[in-house]
C-alpha cells in the first residue's frame, strides 16, 4: 500500500501526512501540523516542565500561522508578534511578555492586517519535533522564533509601534 503524499500546511509551508485530525479555529494550519505542535507542547509542558522558552514556541508558532484576515486572526499575529518583538528585541522576561500580550489584546481596535511573509522552507515545527535532547530543543526554538521574527521584518516598524502604545 502507498504512503499518502505530504500534504503542505497553509501557514508554515511544512510537509505533514494528511489526517482528520482537528486543527485550531483560526490559526491558519494544517491538522498534521497542528498535531505536531501539540505533540511539542505535550514534550514542553510534561518532561520540559514548561521550560522558560515556552513562550518563544507558542509566539513562533502562532506568528508564522497566520490565518486568514479576520477580527480574530488580527489580533492573535498582533499578539504574537509583538511577544517576539519583546522577547527578542528588548529581552524582556516571558512572564512580563505575557502580561503585554493581555494589554496588546485589550487595544486590538489599532491593530489592522499584516501581509503575512512566505514562511516556505524556512524553519518550522518539524524542526523543533525533530530534536532529541532538551538542549537542542531550546537551541531549535531561539533559533526559530528568530528566523520568524526576521521573516516579518517589512512590518516591524509597525508592531514595534504597537507594543510602544501597548506598554505607555
Amino acid at each position: 500500500m502507498a504512503t499518502p503524499p505530504l500534504q503542505p500546511c497553509p501557514g508554515c509551508g511544512g510537509l505533514f501526512p494528511p489526517t482528520d485530525a482537528p486543527t485550531h479555529a483560526y490559526i491558519g494550519a494544517s491538522p498534521g501540523c497542528w498535531a505536531v505542535y501539540c505533540e511539542v507542547l505535550g514534550r514542553e509542558y510534561g518532561e520540559q516542565r514548561n521550560p522558560r522558552w515556552h513562550r518563544h514556541t507558542v509566539d513562533a508558532y502562532a506568528a508564522s500561522h497566520p490565518g486568514v484576515e479576520s477580527r480574530r486572526s488580527i489580533q492573535s499575529v498582533a499578539g504574537h508578534l509583538i511577544a517576539l518583538h519583546l522577547l527578542i528585541d528588548r529581552g524582556l522576561e516571558p512572564s512580563f511578555v505575557i502580561k503585554a500580550i493581555g494589554a496588546a489584546v485589550r487595544s486590538a481596535p489599532t491593530f489592522h492586517w499584516l501581509e503575512p511573509p512566505s514562511f516556505a522552507g524556512a524553519m518550522n515545527i518539524l524542526d523543533i519535533a525533530a530534536t532529541t535532547t532538551t538542549d537542542q530543543h531550546e537551541r531549535a526554538v531561539y533559533a526559530w522564533a528568530e528566523s520568524v521574527w526576521s521573516a516579518w521584518a517589512p512590518h516591524h516598524e509597525t508592531i514595534r509601534s504597537w507594543a510602544d502604545a501597548t506598554m505607555g
